[in-house]
């Protein structure tokens, strides 16, 4: 296995060797497409294109592409550039968030807005989607068509966390949309992806992207409870970057609805920035709250609702292989 390609699924337990072969096998020739394909006749652009790519990352987006393709018929040329559409997309998406949150760390290195600025941090993020469009423009109608519509997703998810929660609107119900079209979209096309080019039957397509859909709010909430649980920045960024910034996740607004005396000084804390000192106690507060419980609950029903349309699908490999990312996405959060 090559150390280069950075990939969580070889990783779990229980997966079919032959499988996790293949899928390796086509993530080995994802990350060489999408190398050559950000590669410019620019220098600096071609370094900050790559900024991410070489930072690593588990490539889950590609790997459902793939493993979705098992369903059907998974030696279809187009699956590898379909693949590196997905995670293009993801990669250009982080560039611009990166510029918008004031990162300092992706992936446990530098972000590209702390090392290049801003300004190039941002034309980066359009210049690798232009390169994605590119790939896509080779794959037929009906692939630009779901990748426009994902796109809007995404950017409507941005939006719709920039802006806040209109007047009326329960909190916790914008901030399960906002996860839903910023992550969650993305993680059940690269399943449709694969479905579509492996020519997987259309009523497990369906399945797939259900299940996918689900597996992408665990994910997400997985990540936020990471925020808070992880004890140094093994996942990529400084744990606390949340609560530092006064964002408000799936424990925070948990903990918000207690009404106990002791925990007045917590949801003083929640929802405005903090400095160091205070992001320090608002993390021992809330790491041993029962809020933290209840959002785990709230994470395994997500891979719980994935579990149960993978369900009715038939025993197998691929199945098992989809049915361990579930499992993967609930104990990355512990």
């Amino acid at each position: 296995m090559s150390g280069a390609v950075p990939s969580g699924f070889l990783a779990l337990p229980r997966v079919d060797p032959t499988l996790a072969r293949e899928v390796q096998a086509g993530l080995e020739e994802v990350e060489s497409l999408l190398r050559s394909t950000v590669e410019s006749s620019n220098p600096m652009l071609t370094e900050a294109a790559s900024h991410l790519i070489s930072a690593g990352g588990k490539r889950f987006r590609a790997t459902l592409v793939l493993l979705a393709a098992q369903f059907g018929d998974p030696t279809v040329p187009d699956l590898i550039p379909a693949a590196a559409v997905v995670e293009l997309t993801h990669m250009a998406t982080l560039y611009h968030d990166d510029v918008m949150d004031e990162a300092e760390l992706r992936r446990g290195e530098p972000s590209a807005n702390q090392r290049w600025g801003n300004n190039i941090a941002i034309l980066t993020g359009d210049y690798v989607f232009a390169k994605a469009s590119e790939l896509l423009a080779d794959l037929g109608s009906e692939a630009v068509r779901l990748q426009a519509a994902t796109f809007g997703r995404l950017v409507q998810g941005q939006i719709l966390e920039t802006s806040g929660p209109p007047e009326g609107t329960d909190p916790l119900d914008h901030y399960l949309q906002v996860i839903s079209d910023k992550t969650a979209s993305l993680i059940a096309s690269s399943a449709e992806f694969g479905g579509m080019f492996g020519k997987v039957d259309p009523e497990t397509v369906g399945t797939l992207t259900r299940a996918s859909d689900a597996l992408g709010m665990a994910f997400q909430i997985s990540d936020d409870l990471l925020d808070v649980a992880s004890e140094t920045a093994d996942s990529g960024k400084t744990p606390g970057t949340d609560l530092r910034e006064g964002v408000l996740t799936l424990p925070m607004f948990y903990a918000l609805r207690s009404t106990a005396p002791e925990d007045e000084r917590l949801r003083s804390l929640l929802g405005r920035p903090l400095g160091d000192e205070e992001a320090e106690e608002a993390l021992a507060l809330l790491r041993r709250h029962p809020a933290m419980a209840e959002a785990e609950a709230t994470l395994e029903g997500w891979a719980e609702l994935a579990r149960k349309e993978l369900a009715t699908l038939p025993q197998g490999p691929a199945r098992g292989a989809f049915e361990a990312l579930c499992a993967y996405v609930v104990r990355r959060s512990g």
